[in-house]
């Protein structure tokens, strides 16, 4: 297969030709890496090899897999591969070898994904950018001088330019949409458990992180959640089984869908003309499929729900930093932003950080009610198009001074004294001054989708937002399908990229 054809295949189109003998695994695997070689120097999105597992497995390939003989790539992040080091973007975190994989690594082995590498990510999946000190920072195809976004960003870069045609990433923010929005991917975020975080760990991050793919077609998230969901022993809970294959769910037409949409922001900061534009573009879209469409947002207190989502940062940067330095980690090895947040953490009272966490059912109640009139929300996926390189990075001399308090202590006793709430709240508006929609799905457990619908003048791509009542994959799947239908994205590519075949 030559690399021209290979770029145009989804993995479903992918495992057909496998499937019927067209192509064989070790072609398929062959052209990845090729790829790869092409394009990983102008993207780093490939951190760390695992080519020679990928041949290991090509020795007992499982013909009758979903997804035999297909290249694919998991996140450094969460998804534990045996035997190899899971970074988390930090150095902190090199020399820790998890001993099994995590469950959702190991049913994409069992779907015949060959596993060939892991992709970049900002330091513990904190930014909307990817850029740690470990791994260096991820390009977008796009647009070379901008971000993919993060924290999944180096999985949307490799879709993006053709690497593989799907890759895995998890979201406790928007690390799934925000990437897919910026890099003109559809990511979909599944509901709270409805595939297994274990066994290393039961809830990521209080439960509000999900696994899931980043893809160029419907199909191929639609079989991945097949290929995902569902729980494991030991669960902290389990959530009701679909009563049929998403593959086959997501062709039945939604009917009429009542749709509420907003374009301001949830913590009042400004919004680019361009997702804006976006959005009304959505709604012109919905209304011409028959779907009714009308201006309203569920009755959230949107700097209440960032101040919640900062402080559970706060609680689990304590608690990761405190496990690497018992397992030999040095506060050297640690960024300055995790260095901060591990700080405000550690002297913020056990009480604020659990009634941060139980203000998450205020959310999820008023999104319920949203939901009693209205079957979807639809908003931008993220504030701008990608920004570029460094556009949220904190100015010098703030980070210089931030640096100095840090190190000489000043800044954790001024914590503890409780005289930085104040810059709580900035770091809070500043930190998701460019991604302010997405985390209303975390909190709330509600399954999301971004679906790249529009694209800039100057030829960036950007997302809308869907987000749907808990449990309803097989809703917004439908309604991804009706969209690619009428508008298909699967494939555009960034032109370089197309060159390159």
């Amino acid at each position: 297969m030559q690399l021209s054809e290979y770029i145009g295949f989804d993995a479903t189109g992918l495992a057909a030709l496998v499937k019927s003998g067209e192509v064989s695994p070790q072609e398929l695997l062959d052209c990845a890496l090729a790829q790869s070689a092409k394009v990983n120097p102008k993207t780093n999105a490939v951190c760390r090899s695992l080519e020679a597992q990928a041949r290991h497995q090509l020795e007992s390939w499982k013909p009758d897999a979903p997804f035999a003989g297909v290249p694919f790539l998991i996140k450094d992040g969460v998804q534990d591969y045996a035997g190899v080091p899971t970074s988390y973007g930090s150095r902190s975190m090199v020399g820790i070898v998890p001993i099994q994989h995590a469950h959702v690594v190991r049913r994409y082995l069992d779907a015949g994904f060959l596993v060939f590498g892991k992709t970049n990510l900002p330091e513990f999946a904190l930014k909307a950018a990817t850029d740690s000190k470990l791994w260096g920072r991820a390009n977008n195809p796009w647009n070379l001088d901008r971000t993919p976004g993060g924290s999944s960003g180096g999985s949307a870069a490799a879709v993006a330019s053709g690497v593989v045609p799907m890759a895995a990433a998890n979201d406790g923010g928007g690390s799934i949409r925000i990437p897919a929005s910026y890099c003109g991917l559809l990511g979909l975020r599944p509901s709270r458990g409805r595939i297994s975080s274990g066994p290393a760990m039961g809830e990521i991050w209080s439960g509000a992180s999900s696994e899931g793919v980043l893809s160029r077609t419907v199909r191929d998230t639609a079989r991945a959640l097949d290929v995902l969901q569902g729980s494991e022993p030991g669960d902290p809970f389990m959530v009701a089984a679909p009563t049929e294959a998403y593959a086959s769910a997501m062709l039945r037409d939604p009917g009429t869908l009542r749709i509420g949409y907003t374009v301001q922001s949830p913590i009042g900061t400004p919004v680019d003309d361009q997702a804006v534009a976006a959005v009304h573009d959505a709604v012109a879209l919905l209304r011409s499929l028959g779907h009714e469409v009308q201006e309203q947002g569920p009755a959230v207190d949107g700097n209440a729900l960032s101040r919640s989502y900062l402080h559970m940062y706060f609680g689990h940067m304590h608690a990761i930093t405190h496990m690497a330095k018992r397992a030999g980690a040095r506060s050297s090895d640690f960024e300055l932003l995790t260095r901060i947040l591990a700080t405000l953490g550690a002297n913020t009272p056990s009480g604020t950080f659990v009634a941060e966490v139980d203000a998450w059912n205020t959310y999820a109640r008023a999104l319920g009610q949203f939901h009693t009139r209205f079957d979807m929300l639809l908003t931008p996926t993220a504030a701008t198009p990608a920004p570029l390189h460094g556009a949220a990075d904190l100015p010098a001399a703030q980070e210089w001074a931030l640096s100095v308090l840090e190190r000489t202590g000043i800044f954790g006793l001024l914590a503890k004294m409780g005289l930085l709430n104040g810059m709580i709240d900035q770091i809070a508006r500043d930190s998701l001054a460019f991604v302010p929609f997405t985390q209303l799905s975390n909190l709330t457990g509600t399954p999301a989708m971004s679906v790249p619908l529009h694209t800039t003048p100057d030829g960036l791509p950007m997302g809308v937002q869907f987000i749907a009542r808990f449990g309803h994959e097989d809703s917004l799947l439908q309604l991804a399908r009706q969209l690619q239908t009428a508008r298909d994205w699967s494939q555009k590519l960034p032109a370089w990229v197309l060159a390159a075949r």
